[in-house]
């Protein structure tokens, strides 16, 4: 007989779990809207300074710690990375919604970067097989 037992998900501070659940909802919501009108919403979000790499991983935890297990739909790392950057955009810091792929197998993944850490980059295969990043959201700034 296979007894099923869950997983543990990481212990996470009431108010940060607030705001994780609350970003989760807003990104499933622009999910269904078209790219340009992501884009749209994340531009603005490109005046803060970015977020420690601590802040980062720490709300990147707290979304995967609300992500609910009932829900019928798709929660993949497109929804997770937005909400992660929505997450940081709650406490006043940046970060930014990395969109990449890799050949061989062709595939696309999406994750969020602050200067000098990234969180949700390395999943799977991704040590033999790493990430190209293709587009940054909000774009970034090369000073003149």
């Amino acid at each position: 007989m296979t007894v099923m037992t869950p997983t543990a998900r990481p212990t996470v501070r009431p108010g940060l779990r607030l705001a994780a659940a609350g970003a989760l909802v807003l990104s499933l919501v622009l999910h269904r809207l078209p790219l340009r009108h992501r884009v749209a919403v994340l531009r603005p979000l490109g005046r803060a300074r970015y977020a420690s790499p601590a802040a980062l991983a720490e709300r990147h935890e707290a979304v995967l710690a609300v992500v609910p297990r009932w829900w019928p739909g798709r929660i993949a790392c497109t929804e997770v990375a937005v909400a992660t950057v929505l997450a940081c955009a709650l406490s006043g810091r940046r970060a930014d919604l990395v969109y990449g792929a890799r050949f061989l197998p062709d595939a696309a993944h999406a994750w969020v970067e602050v200067p000098g850490a990234a969180a949700g980059r390395n999943t799977g295969d991704a040590g033999d097989r790493p990430w190209t990043p293709v587009a940054h959201f909000p774009e970034r700034v090369n000073p003149a």
